[in-house]
């Protein structure tokens, strides 16, 4: 097991590459009284088009990782994975997003039992055409559900309005139509795939002894047996740098109208990895915040003037093949705010982010950093998805300590290209266009 220590965190982080392929990271935290696991693959809803070597290039429904991760709680024995993890005195959970399908729990007590229980069940699918069209109409109410919810429809509508070809803009739950098409073996077909150990990361934060999780984990896996797994291909369409539509509006129940915007990274922006990714992530970010974080004049203005409120926020999303910035939240004035915004915007572009407020940000964000590493759930989230992408959680704050204002101010010209500039509107139902 490779120990790789953090002087400046003062953190002691354990890798083991198992022999099927699996990553084991492990992060002890004794001051935690929690322990949080997660069991995680490089398999989200963008990936519906793909090849392993020596095998036909398949299309999948939309929404099939989702689908897939919900029917892998179900086992042959009939029991209830998640009654098992109470019994064990865990909570346990999984999510999907675009790039990756993680499965979890947190506990204070019987780690061991619920690290196996993790493992077996996650390498154990049981699929039937009987389950999976029981799961379809659980599914389909799920989705319906989402498409009333003002939040949602903002958020993706943004990214539908922003791309015209890449699945990103697909709802990660799919619709009730693509979910009709799932079968017993398209979801075999996919499991065998993106659930090889090859392809997966398991990571341990918590009061745990590191061999001891090791000599587990192995034991465990030492007990299954996997065929060797070709590196898979993922197919994408090229996305031009042009959004699909300004302006994406929609009208629902709600008593205010929610507005989001944003810019969409162009193709010289994305393809990054590693470090260049994570550089371009934090420069953003504080871009971002320098711009329309809660302290800028510009929210300070548009606050007082009553176009926004304190659930007024900004988000940055880069992966290697796509990447957006999005601001906004509720207002009472979708159409006032937004001619301020681009009223503004550019003058404070033009003008760049001064040094003291670039210092100021910068030791927030590493602030913030340090923080957020008093949380298991922070840590072993953002650390999967940076080492799916080639980075490391643990270099963030001595990427942040090196950026220059000139690398910021560079980067802020680059993202802030009003030809990739989106918008999305929810309206009240009486409310007229």
């Amino acid at each position: 097991m490779h120990k790789i220590e953090h002087p400046q965190i003062q953190e002691t982080l354990y890798h083991e590459k198992l022999s099927n392929g699996l990553e084991v990271y492990i992060l002890p935290k004794p001051e935690f009284s929690k322990t949080y696991a997660t069991f995680t693959t490089k398999y989200g809803s963008i990936d519906n088009t793909f090849q392993v070597p020596g095998q036909d290039k398949i299309n999948v429904p939309d929404g099939i990782a989702h689908f897939l991760e919900h029917k892998m709680f179900e086992q042959e024995t009939g029991e209830d994975v998640f009654q098992e993890f109470a019994r064990q005195g865990a909570s346990a959970n999984a999510f999907t997003s675009f790039t990756r399908t993680a499965y979890l729990f947190s506990c204070t007590d019987h780690v061991e039992q619920n690290l196996s229980t993790l493992l077996n069940f996650v390498q154990s699918p049981y699929f039937t055409d009987q389950n999976v069209e029981k799961e379809k109409g659980i599914i389909g109410q799920e989705i319906r559900m989402y498409d009333d919810n003002p939040d949602w429809r903002s958020y993706f509508g943004l990214i539908e309005a922003m791309y015209q070809k890449h699945p990103v803009k697909i709802d990660i739950a799919g619709t009730v139509e693509s979910i009709s098409k799932i079968t017993k073996e398209t979801l075999y077909t996919c499991y065998e795939t993106f659930y090889h150990p090859n392809n997966m990361l398991l990571f341990l934060v918590g009061p745990v002894e590191p061999d001891a999780m090791i000599n587990l984990i192995k034991e465990n896996q030492a007990r299954k047996s996997f065929k060797q797994q070709p590196e898979i291909k993922r197919f994408f369409e090229e996305e031009p740098d042009k959004v699909a539509e300004k302006k994406k509006e929609v009208q629902l129940s709600v008593g205010i109208s929610k507005c989001l915007f944003g810019f969409k990274e162009g193709k010289a922006a994305i393809g990054h990895t590693g470090e260049s990714l994570l550089k371009q992530e934090l420069t953003t970010s504080i871009v971002l915040e320098a711009l329309v974080g809660p302290s800028s004049e510009l929210y300070q203005s548009l606050y007082d003037d009553g176009l926004v409120d304190d659930n007024f926020g900004y988000d940055y999303t880069l992966e290697k093949g796509y990447g957006f910035s999005m601001m906004g939240g509720d207002t009472p004035d979708p159409n006032r705010l937004l001619e301020r915004i681009q009223s503004e915007i550019p003058p404070l572009v033009e003008r760049g982010i001064s040094e003291e407020a670039f210092e100021r940000i910068r030791k927030k964000k590493v602030g913030s950093s340090l923080r957020f590493l008093n949380s298991p759930e922070w840590i072993a989230n953002q650390f999967t998805s940076y080492r799916f992408n080639d980075t490391d959680l643990f270099r963030i704050i001595p990427l942040l300590e090196s950026l220059t204002l000139e690398e910021v101010n560079q980067r802020m010209k680059e993202h802030l290209n009003w030809d990739r500039f989106a918008v999305s509107l929810v309206r009240p139902l009486q409310e007229q266009n």
